[in-house]
């Protein structure tokens, strides 16, 4: 295990896996790995600029993404394709995008799920409601109409 700043981040469960920065080159087959898991493409920006991949001998396996709204954020578009679902990989992603948030004066990181409640929990994250949501963030199009309005919202402390 490493310690970047104050954010623990594991090893990769596969040596082969390389957690980078995002480029657009990454974007059709992170695009792809959305759709197949029936999450929003639509308002994802092309240039994945704050986005980080998982990358297997370039194959993406994994991304994850932020919208950067000063000292909020909106965790989104956390996908693992299924054969490498349950060997960390989301872990480490969120683990290196706390880091970025850090790194980008990040206080408040919210996310909006529907499937997810207990796998961000583990990961720092409460249910809260939409009235204390960050007025930026609820400008997003996820909470906007892309998300559904019974979505669970979640938020995280950035230290």
């Amino acid at each position: 295990m490493l310690l970047i700043g104050s954010v623990k981040i594991k090893k990769c469960m596969s040596p082969d896996v390389t957690i980078r920065a995002a480029t657009a080159a990454d974007f059709p087959a992170v695009a792809a790995l959305l759709r197949e898991a029936n999450l929003p493409v639509a308002d994802v920006d092309p240039q994945l600029t704050h986005f980080f991949v998982g990358d297997h001998n370039g194959t993406i396996l994994a991304a994850i993404g932020l919208e950067h709204y000063g000292e909020a954020a909106l965790l989104r578009s956390l996908v693992t394709a299924k054969a490498w679902r349950n060997k960390g990989l989301a872990s480490q992603l969120v683990q290196r995008l706390l880091l970025y948030a850090q790194e980008k004066g990040v206080r408040h990181i919210y996310l909006i799920t529907t499937t997810a409640e207990k796998f961000f929990q583990q990961k720092g994250f409460e249910i809260t409601g939409r009235p204390v949501v960050h007025t930026a963030v609820l400008q997003s199009r996820e909470f906007n109409g892309l998300c559904p309005s019974t979505a669970a919202v979640m938020c995280r402390l950035n230290s």
